[in-house]
């Protein structure tokens, strides 16, 4: 068991409201580099970034924002996303992103399902809320459109056309007046966000989080943060690793944070270079990607040095030598739960590691040290390490492997991992609006993850797969569902269904669908490719489309889609590579 007492302790003498510990450093060091958005190399300290987030929360309450009320924000531009991210928890707004990749009816849901007073959009994403605004039930809902300018790496000259119409307001115009502390009052059980979920049984469900939940999120990785780290970020904001586990955690720490709208294999060591980003967070595909590129005798030249990987690639080791991450962090992290299993593996030590040029942040024995006090299981980075392996229960949950009984397995025997707080408020308060899909979830007082897990006879926590058809594709994780209930929409399908296969590359997944065509209807792929396109987000195109007479079934009207599987992966290997 770690240590819960000391861990517990520890939360509770700390602010746990971010935007008060920002607010904090802009006192005590305003001169230092806070935020850098490297897409238009524009820098913040944190005097600066803290007048400018006042401003943005002072004019959401001019315009009627009140303490609770949900600010919808749909934006690609990460600066101009966390600048209205703080500025709504200034003003005691919830912040509720939306995947900028939605359009038509998930579009339409999530803004229904949210009901905001304030939605935050960049002109370039207008026309398609325009095409749904019919269809939104809010007809007082206020438009703030970010309207990029000339210069700008996201002008469009298209976009000067779209004008502010039906008193929507410029998200220029937020940043003006007084720029002071906000004086709303604040506690760590309100709530801070509503997150949406990928949905794996049915539309997506809105994560209610507290700021309790965004303090615990970051809690361990960021405890070996000092001032002198940079934590670099190219996740969306609509995710808790990109807004939370990165931005967030940075203030907690008083360090730096740089920013890039999304993932650039081919530019990730210049920016790296460019930002002096010590800490990272590099998922699904990622570690293949850099992996792959052509070995220099310069690559751990960088001053990368703690880096978080979710999952734990079994080639771990020798990407730590090649790219001198002397730190990686492995563990569980959900919208749901938080972090709360971890483990910290240190890769290399002053001797082989990064060179001490390069090196910054707390020394090696420091974040050692600091780790073994928070009672995180520390490792060298040449133990062996089962596949999926995760850590152990942070010191604030207590954590466990359940049958479909919800009775307690075995060591070693795969169950649903499952987790009970030690503390109020550290994970979700409850699936928004959705009050029987709470229920089930908090099931005999168990928060079930809905992910497959075992724990061994040492008391560490191991992942084994996704229960029901999640999908995990270009770091976009979802239902299949949404894919199948997108395909209903056309006129000539009678039904689908969707379901992932592993990718060829990396630990993602390839999407396949079977289709059955109404009767007296015709269509080929060739004739649905373009209509895919045209309504459906990017990374949900399914690679494999198959048409068939009839979709295998249960008595019970089931579809049995491992008949399916085992058609296609059957296919797929009779086809020479």
């Amino acid at each position: 068991m770690n240590d819960v007492t000391g861990v517990i302790r520890e939360i509770g003498k700390e602010e746990q409201i971010v935007v008060r510990m920002l607010e904090h450093w802009a006192e005590e060091t305003g001169d230092k580099a806070f935020f850098y958005y490297g897409e238009d190399e524009v820098s913040n300290t944190y005097h600066e970034f803290n007048a400018l987030t006042n401003m943005v929360g002072r004019s959401l309450q001019s315009l009627g924002l009140k303490k609770g009320d949900r600010v919808s924000v749909f934006m690609k531009n990460s600066y101009i996303c966390s600048l209205a991210m703080f500025g709504i928890w200034k003003a005691g707004g919830v912040y509720a992103p939306i995947n900028f990749n939605y359009k038509g009816k998930t579009l339409s849901y999530l803004i229904n399902d949210t009901n905001p007073t304030v939605l935050m959009i960049e002109s370039e994403l207008l026309p398609l809320y325009y095409q749904i605004k019919e269809n939104i039930n809010n007809t007082q809902l206020k438009i703030v459109v970010y309207q990029p300018k000339p210069g700008d790496h996201d002008y469009n000259s298209e976009m000067e056309s779209v004008n502010l119409i039906n008193n929507e307001i410029a998200f220029e115009d937020l940043l003006s007046g007084d720029s002071s502390n906000l004086s709303t009052t604040l506690n760590y059980s309100d709530t801070a966000n509503i997150i949406y979920t990928s949905g794996t049984t049915g539309m997506p469900k809105g994560v209610v989080q507290s700021h309790r939940w965004m303090y615990a999120y970051g809690f361990f990785f960021g405890k070996i943060l000092n001032q002198e780290d940079v934590v670099y970020n190219d996740l969306p904001l609509y995710h808790v690793g990109g807004a939370f586990f990165n931005i967030t955690r940075a203030v907690y720490a008083g360090c730096g944070v740089a920013c890039w709208d999304k993932f650039s294999s081919s530019q990730f060591w210049e920016r790296i270079n460019q930002s002096q980003s010590t800490s990272a967070v590099l998922v699904g595909v990622m570690h293949s990607w850099l992996m792959n590129a052509e070995p220099s005798a310069f690559d751990n030249c960088n001053t990368l040095n703690k880096v978080h990987t979710q999952p734990l690639p079994s080639y771990h080791h020798e990407m730590a030598k090649r790219f001198g991450f002397d730190f990686i962090m492995a563990g569980f992290g959900q919208t749901e739960s938080g972090f709360a299993i971890c483990g910290l593996i240190q890769e290399l030590t002053e001797e082989n590691g990064s060179p001490s040029e390069y090196y910054r942040g707390y020394s090696r024995e420091e974040i050692v040290n600091i780790s073994r006090n928070l009672g995180v299981q520390v490792h060298k980075g040449t133990d062996s390490f089962n596949k999926g392996y995760l850590g152990q229960p942070g010191g604030f949950m207590e954590a466990a492997i359940l049958n479909e009984n919800d009775e307690e397995c075995l060591p070693n025997e795969i169950g649903e991992l499952a987790y009970r707080p030690l503390m109020p408020n550290l994970i979700l308060s409850e699936y928004f609006g959705k009050q029987e899909a709470t229920l089930k979830a908090f099931k005999n007082l168990w928060f079930h993850t809905g992910d497959s897990a075992y724990k061994d006879e040492n008391g560490v926590y191991y992942f084994v797969d996704r229960q029901g058809s999640v999908m995990k594709v270009k770091g976009e994780k979802f239902s299949s569902f949404l894919v199948e209930d997108i395909l209903f929409e056309h006129p000539s399908i009678e039904m689908s269904a969707a379901f992932p296969i592993p990718a060829e590359a990396g630990d993602e997944d390839e999407i396949v669908v079977y289709i059955v065509v109404k009767n007296g209807k015709q269509l080929n792929e060739k004739e649905l490719s373009p209509w895919i396109q045209a309504n459906m987000p990017k990374y949900m195109w399914p690679k494999y489309i198959r048409f068939v007479d009839d979709i295998p079934k249960t008595l019970t009207n089931k579809i049995q889609k491992f008949k399916l599987k085992e058609s296609i992966l059957k296919e797929l290997k009779s086809i020479p590579q």
